[in-house]
């Protein structure tokens, strides 16, 4: 295998809890996922990132753990394990698992003896602080909203929580919870799969040492994310994970981490943590820092150009990266940068266009290749997700009202993009055969699905499979994949334009992010189309291009 061969895949996430039913249940299952491989290997994709599916009381949907070396049996049995690994083997593609090992599930083994005996050796697996006269140990806040501590029963002792409060932290300053950690994660690579998608790692080292921070909310809460992500040892902790479990299996990393520009080299670079980290920078633009999804921040096509551009030139000088539009935290990319009146075919393939051919590794979340849509539910108990209820109550706390409150659900839930996978027209979009599924249906289904996008050829998802088959096609794969990332510059506003170059070869990749048609002056050379979402003949005259509303095309 080569050394850095996950430099040329492509990734699709499952979400399985959404991908494919077969029992029934109105829940996801890893023999749905089997069901599907034939598709997935007609799409093109090479490396399948399963969300988790180890055994969990799912209060976070499988990212609290109880157990780390079984499959929860809601998503089948540990043999159903071992048969997707075989099976996406035989079709040329492989496994990779999301870690979770910042935190567990308060049901965890090592969590119950902890609160069971606070004198037992797994009091120190765990983040345990006294608390100040009947009130948690500080005021931080967790990323789900209110306090990051929770009481143990009737005792003075708190446990800390980053995320949700049946999801306590692990004390990775405790060698022995580590040892307990790569042996898990030996265990999974020996039994096949590629490497790891690692959840929320930028956490695991905490600074936790005031009694009082600087509030930053209404609820006199401090963001917890300033005291705990990328703190000073956290390098030796990722040096002495990757040397005792990555290094030898030569596996493929993603990381889930927020990592600021000056340590970018210590955690992608030639010796770095990990093969490539998610930069949220365009992915999380609507977002502001302080994570209130109710508070919208303007963002421009230019913000959208100048992080993208930033993100790829900072990566390539040093490592190599991880570009996506979607995963299972986002909503679905294409109401997020698109007006509602502007979403269609040509706007869904620009999008594609825009992140299929940036420089690094590819990661296409399960809907996206049909170009699936957010849901509008209609009562808060339609959401699943914890978060978008927290920050539901947190826009009322505010004061932003009712109407502004559901607009950010509409716009940034996290369900939005793990409603159910439309297969087909038929009853439950062909995700299962229950009257009820664990999260409802998208009503566009019959509008939206792989079967009818299948049978056209004009289609989003036919589209996709195009922007993949260019990135393995013998003419282009080594520009599309190795090749240098350089902007382009244009006079156009609404356009984000880019060159990759590897050698002698060269391709102009334009879209315009607009509905008005916009003038691209090319490069001398430039002018012959490798692809375009619009059929028919281009408009080149004179060496300017005239793009279409949303029209993307690459140029050689």
């Amino acid at each position: 295998m080569k050394q850095e061969w996950w430099k040329e895949v492509v990734v699709y996430q499952i979400y399985p809890k959404s991908f494919q039913d077969t029992d029934g249940d109105g829940v996801g299952d890893i023999p749905g996922i089997i069901s599907r491989l034939d598709y997935l290997q007609w799409l093109g994709v090479d490396v399948l990132w399963i969300s988790p599916v180890y055994c969990s009381p799912m209060a976070d949907n499988g990212y609290d753990i109880s157990d780390y070396y079984h499959i929860d049996p809601t998503f089948g049995t540990d043999e159903d394990m071992g048969r997707l690994i075989e099976e996406a083997g035989k079709r040329g593609m492989k496994i990779l698992m999301d870690l979770v090992v910042n935190h567990t599930s308060d049901e965890h083994p090592w969590f119950r003896a902890a609160i069971a005996d606070m004198d037992s050796e797994y009091a120190s697996y765990y983040v345990f602080k006294d608390g100040k006269e009947g009130c948690p140990p500080d005021n931080l806040r967790s990323y789900f909203g209110g306090s990051a501590w929770e009481r143990v029963g009737d005792t003075d002792r708190y446990y800390f929580h980053a995320f949700g409060k049946k999801q306590p932290d692990l004390n990775w300053d405790n060698p022995k919870l580590r040892d307990e950690i790569y042996q898990m994660m030996n265990y999974w690579l020996d039994k096949g799969v590629c490497g790891f998608r690692v959840d929320a790692i930028g956490n695991i080292k905490k600074n936790l040492v005031l009694d009082r921070y600087p509030a930053d909310g209404p609820d006199g809460l401090c963001y917890a994310g300033t005291w705990i992500q990328n703190q000073p040892g956290i390098e030796d902790f990722l040096t002495e994970m990757k040397e005792r479990t990555l290094k030898p299996h030569n596996s493929m990393t993603v990381a889930e981490v927020g990592v600021p520009e000056e340590r970018l080299e210590e955690f992608v670079g030639k010796d770095g943590f990990f093969s490539m980290v998610f930069d949220f920078s365009y992915t999380d633009i609507d977002v502001p820092d302080s994570a209130e999804w109710f508070v919208p921040t303007g963002w421009t096509v230019k913000d959208i150009r100048d992080n993208l551009f930033h993100s790829q030139t900072a990566t390539q000088a040093i490592g190599w990266g991880a570009v996506y539009l979607e995963n299972h935290d986002q909503p679905r990319s294409i109401n997020k940068y698109i007006p509602e009146a502007d979403i269609n075919r040509y706007s869904k393939t620009m999008l594609g266009t825009l992140f299929m051919m940036l420089r690094g590794t590819p990661f296409i979340y399960q809907g996206q290749e049909i170009g699936m849509t957010n849901i509008h539910m209609d009562t808060l108990d339609d959401y699943d997700d914890l978060a978008t209820h927290d920050q539901y109550h947190r826009a009322m706390e505010a004061g932003v009202g009712e109407k502004a409150a559901w607009e950010a659900i509409y716009r940034r839930s996290r369900d939005n993009s793990r409603t159910p996978m439309q297969w087909e027209d038929d009853s439950q979009a062909g995700f299962s055969a229950a009257e009820q599924t664990w999260l409802k249906v998208n009503p566009n289904y019959k509008e939206i699905n792989v079967e009818k996008e299948r049978a056209d050829e004009k289609s989003v998802l036919h589209y996709y499979r195009k922007l993949i088959e260019l990135r393995k096609r013998e003419e282009y794969r080594d520009v599309v994949i190795f090749g240098t990332f350089e902007p382009y510059d244009t006079d156009a506003e609404q356009v984000i334009a880019y060159e990759r170059i590897w050698d002698e070869k060269r391709l102009l990749v334009l879209n315009n992010f607009g509905k008005q048609e916009q003038e691209v002056r090319l490069p001398e050379g430039i002018g012959e189309t490798v692809l375009c979402n619009y059929d028919g003949e281009q408009d080149l005259v004179d060496g300017v291009y005239r793009l279409r509303p949303y029209e993307s095309v690459i140029l050689s």
